[in-house]
């Protein structure tokens, strides 16, 4: 390999390659469950500079694991432990190509961190709505890469809804001039759509136009306390028929993931007494503060006299707003410092939720007692993070090799049958490629599988991923 290591310096130069050292920060994920070896980091700068390392990648057959802010749940963006594949970092692609306020549309490089990206739109008067939880780490490339979901999906749609264009480097080293602020453009194949959650495995994506919003005159936000997930659906029509598009948020706890993060973050102020469903809820509306405010009190009036709200609080200023989130986005840490656990991704239609939580919270039960299950996520798209811990006195990585692929057959089966996904939004990555193997139409995979043959005839872009 020393051949293609000195091609590679020769042409990224040294800040551009690492190659020894503590490369742990690029060979670990960010739950730690696939620690690997790597054979170097290559690090352009520049598009033409990842055409070069594809190029390189191609003429000495070695394997590329792109990578973003490695902040993934499921594996995708870590090397394996045969020290013999290449990591891509895009850390050093973090140019603001353009702002265009007229067309609503901002470009940008891969490697720009997700809240760099908003404070750009921020900054010229815009919104780019798109949010989540490691918006300070990720980046847009792995955004894309996975189609990000996020707290806004509701109201301005995945990671998919929000890009107009791409500029790819094929895995022969090609690069497809694919960014445009245009949202039409019916000439052929969506190559665009293509790329966007292929997570590495069809092409690095090194650039995006990406679609901005008027910033909304008023946010008001809300905790609201329910005795059961039938509840919440209801809050959550109620809300809808109210509120129509102005509904941006509707996230979910139940009571164990609240406990949690009131056990490992205490700092944390929780402003309703404990209840069986927390709902999280934010209106952003673009006619007047006080229709917003109108709106929202009409909401929650109607939801206490329903029956289906027991108890809220409504932020009272913005740093209030900020804290409620935050307590929301609190849960992954929380799980995070209480060990290892079995996370499950999952969408379903909002209709089947109740029934689903109802099955698999009496079913682990009785699997096993003292079971703790972590259940939170965004109800209005039916996205849930169904997570299961394991009981007070287990040690977490002894219950989770033990305990592990009979819960996902578990959870999967429920979810299968009443027409769901095993991945809303983290992806498929390591962790679940062999039960998309199992579970996804078998002529769908096998169009996937033509697809990557297609554009990766080698199988050296993230190969073991996905597909």
């Amino acid at each position: 390999m020393s051949a293609f290591l000195d091609a590679l310096r020769a042409r990224l130069g040294e800040p551009g390659l690492l190659v020894g050292g503590d490369l742990s920060a690029f060979e670990t994920d960010w739950r730690k469950r696939y620690p690997g070896r790597a054979l170097a980091v290559a690090r352009p700068a520049t598009t033409e500079e990842v055409a070069a390392v594809l190029q390189l990648c191609q003429a000495h057959r070695v394997a590329v694991v792109p990578q973003g802010g490695n902040t993934g749940l499921v594996g995708g963006s870590t090397p394996d432990d045969s020290g013999q594949q290449l990591v891509l970092s895009l850390s050093r692609m973090k140019r603001l190509r353009e702002i265009d306020v007229a067309n609503a549309s901002l470009t940008a490089e891969a490697g720009c961190v997700l809240a760099d990206v908003q404070a750009a739109a921020a900054g010229a008067g815009m919104l780019f709505p798109l949010s989540l939880a490691a918006e300070g780490s990720c980046t847009l490339g792995g955004n894309l890469a996975t189609n990000a979901g996020g707290t806004q999906v509701l109201r301005y749609g995945n990671a998919r809804e929000l890009c107009l264009g791409l500029e790819v480097v094929t895995a022969a080293g090609d690069v497809w001039q694919g960014l445009s602020g245009l949202r039409k453009d019916n000439t052929g194949y969506d190559l665009r759509d293509l790329f966007i959650g292929s997570e590495g495995t069809l092409g690095i994506i090194t650039a995006a136009t990406m679609k901005l919003y008027p910033v909304p005159k008023e946010r008001l936000t809300a905790l609201a306390a329910c005795n059961s997930p039938d509840d919440a659906v209801n809050l959550l029509r109620l809300a809808r028929d109210r509120a129509g598009d102005a509904l941006t948020g509707f996230e979910v706890m139940n009571r164990a993931s609240l406990a949690l993060v009131a056990r490992e973050l205490p700092q944390l102020a929780q402003p309703l007494d404990a209840a069986a469903w927390t709902v999280l809820l934010e209106l952003s509306d673009a006619e007047s503060a006080e229709h917003a405010r109108q709106v929202f009190e009409g909401l929650l009036e109607a939801a206490f006299e329903a029956g289906i709200v027991q108890d809220a609080a409504m932020a009272q200023s913005l740093q209030q707003a900020r804290d409620f989130w935050h307590l929301r986005e609190s849960i992954p840490l929380a799980q995070a410092q209480a060990g290892l656990n079995i996370k499950h991704d999952i969408a379903l239609p909002v209709s089947a939720i109740p029934g689903f939580v109802a099955e698999m919270d009496a079913a682990l039960a009785r699997y096993l007692p003292g079971i703790e299950v972590i259940d939170f996520g965004h109800l209005g798209d039916g996205n849930l993070h169904y997570n299961v811990q394991a009981p007070a006195g287990v040690a977490p990585a002894a219950f989770l090799a033990a305990h592990e692929a009979p819960i996902n057959a578990m959870v999967y089966d429920a979810v299968q049958r009443r027409g769901g996904s095993i991945s809303a939004e983290h992806g498929i990555g390591r962790l679940k490629r062999e039960e998309l193997a199992q579970r996804k139409d078998p002529t769908a995979l096998a169009l996937m599988q033509s697809i990557k043959r297609a554009l990766d005839p080698l199988g050296l872009l993230n190969p073991g991923r996905l597909v």
